[in-house]
């Protein structure tokens, strides 16, 4: 039985929801784009394509280093390593402009699938220990993200960061490591479920395939060295249906990999691991018996269909009835970067300007740094495994909040709708007037509630929230006039200081609010 489709209303509510958990944050414009089209006309949009990605560049030159290969403003990406100082710098460089992705992301899913991807296929940057090579993994992340998960699995396989990163540079004839053999299997393709069932000596059968294959850090990529090639032939255990991958030579070796990629895929356990990957990650982190049979069953047949094709699989699991169940909504607890990005976009904070590369990468660190000081550093994943939100029970999501990641989450909002973020003179702040300004009728208390409340939280409140909130806007009159006559009056008199403050302080106060609210963690 397929997937069974949405066929319901599709209006404001339904669309914030599937953009709320497709994007980071939700901007008014995304809203616009997308206001009055069908759902399927939603997802050709999120599952299509955007302009070619500009690499991240040398922001990092100053009085105590100078990078005498790459100028200033140029992309290191393909530039000669370099020394551990200058490596150093790239890899800041690096995080920040995949932030500043985040922050500026077209209104397509790519980046939440970027991300995605680097949770289920891990890399720390730490360990890989060169930015060219984290770079180019990030890269390959974004190029398939939608495209063929086994062609991406060989891709991932053979990339220089993942080789560096779970030792199969080092994997040899004469000593195998099966570091990645055994994450290969227990992580990227068949998972921990009922139905994967490899053996120990699958784990060694696989490494021995996949020895040979070394770095070439002045290509900065992975070649494979013929001489270091186990050619021998790999026995698998029952669970592969005893499978036999006879031993290659020469160039040959190479094609071992694609034997033994052709065997796992095999396994059904394949496809029902990947959709539940995807349900916690997009959906909900409890998967019953009744929807691992109704919903991840039926969307892993599916995915077996499309000979292992992802964006099948996104289309039909966002335009699902399953996915705009009420129970669905708002019942996700936001991740660091949802929240801060998020934050950054639904609230339209003006950062500097492309050509002003050097504080724009600033800036970029500076939502970097919070997203990981709330247990979410992009990069630098705890381990192989990703995020514990994704996979620890039976906590999951909940994990993201605790008594020092709430007070943290706390901190950042007041800072933003209050003084913001300073550095080198350029600032980064909410402008709460400048939010309100876009609604459709923001002189009137309580529509501007009601817009506020729609896009800033995914679960309605309750009246005396609502209450609390006009009084605020009211300063505790009683009367709706006296916000209309506040707003209406800075309006037609913006240069007017004291009517510009009663205004903004109020709108501050509001926001300062609704943001220390628990709603507001809920995606």
């Amino acid at each position: 039985m397929p997937v069974k489709a949405y066929n319901g209303t599709f209006g404001r509510p339904e669309l914030i929801h599937l953009l709320k958990r497709s994007l980071f944050g939700v901007k008014k414009i995304d809203m616009t784009i997308y206001s009055g089209k069908t759902l399927s006309e939603v997802l050709n949009g999120l599952l299509g394509n955007e302009m070619a990605v500009n690499p991240p560049v040398n922001n990092y030159n100053d009085a105590t280093l100078s990078d005498p290969t790459i100028p200033e403003g140029q992309s290191w990406v393909n530039a000669p390593y370099g020394n551990g100082t200058i490596n150093s710098r790239r890899l800041g460089s690096f995080t920040s402009w995949w932030t500043g992705m985040m922050l500026d992301q077209a209104p397509t899913l790519r980046e939440k699938m970027v991300l995605f991807w680097h949770n289920h296929f891990s890399t720390e940057t730490a360990t890989v220990g060169d930015a060219r090579y984290s770079y180019k993994t990030n890269a390959l992340l974004r190029t398939y993200c939608f495209g063929n998960f086994r062609e991406l699995v060989k891709l991932v396989s053979l990339d220089p960061g993942m080789l560096k990163y779970l030792n199969g540079y080092v994997n040899t004839k004469t000593a195998p490591d099966e570091n990645y053999a055994r994450e290969l299997q227990e992580l990227f393709t068949l998972g921990k479920g009922p139905g994967s069932r490899y053996a120990e000596s699958d784990v060694k059968a696989a490494a021995k395939v996949l020895t040979g294959y070394r770095l070439d850090a002045n290509a900065i990529t992975s070649i494979f060295d013929v001489t270091r090639h186990d050619t021998t032939d790999k026995q698998f255990s029952s669970f592969y249906n005893n499978t036999i991958i006879k031993g290659q030579t020469g160039v040959n070796g190479t094609k071992e990999l694609d034997e033994m990629l052709n065997m796992i895929f095999l396994q059904n356990e394949v496809s029902l691991y990947i959709c539940r990957r995807l349900y916690r990650f997009f959906i909900y982190y409890d998967i019953t018996p009744a929807i691992e049979s109704s919903f991840i069953a039926p969307l892993a047949e599916l995915f077996r269909q499309s000979n292992y094709e992802i964006k099948p699989v996104l289309r039909a699991m966002f335009g699902s009835e399953h996915f705009f169940l009420i129970q669905n909504r708002g019942c996700m607890i936001k991740n660091p970067l949802e929240f801060t990005v998020g934050l950054c976009r639904e609230f339209e904070i003006t950062f500097p300007v492309k050509g002003d590369y050097v504080n724009q990468y600033y800036m970029w660190a500076y939502i970097k740094s919070q997203a990981a000081a709330f247990q979410q550093d992009i990069g630098d994943p705890p381990d192989v495994s990703g995020w514990p939100a994704y996979y620890q029970e039976p906590q999951y999501y909940e994990l993201w909040i605790n008594s020092d990641t709430i007070a943290k989450r706390n901190v950042f909002t007041d800072r933003f709708i209050a003084s913001g973020y300073t550095r080198n003179n350029q600032k980064i702040v909410i402008d709460p007037i400048a939010y309100t300004s876009k609604f459709v009728n923001p002189g009137d208390p309580n529509a501007l509630i009601n817009d506020a409340l729609e896009q800033l939280y995914r679960i309605d409140v309750s009246t005396a929230t609502r209450t609390f909130l006009k009084s605020i806007l009211l300063s505790n009159q009683v009367m709706d006039y006296y916000w209309t006559t506040a707003w209406t009056d800075h309006k037609n008199d913006p240069a007017n200081a004291p009517k510009k403050n009663i205004v903004n302080t109020r709108l501050v106060a509001m926001y300062k609010y609704m943001m220390n609210l628990a709603e507001y963690q809920l995606a």
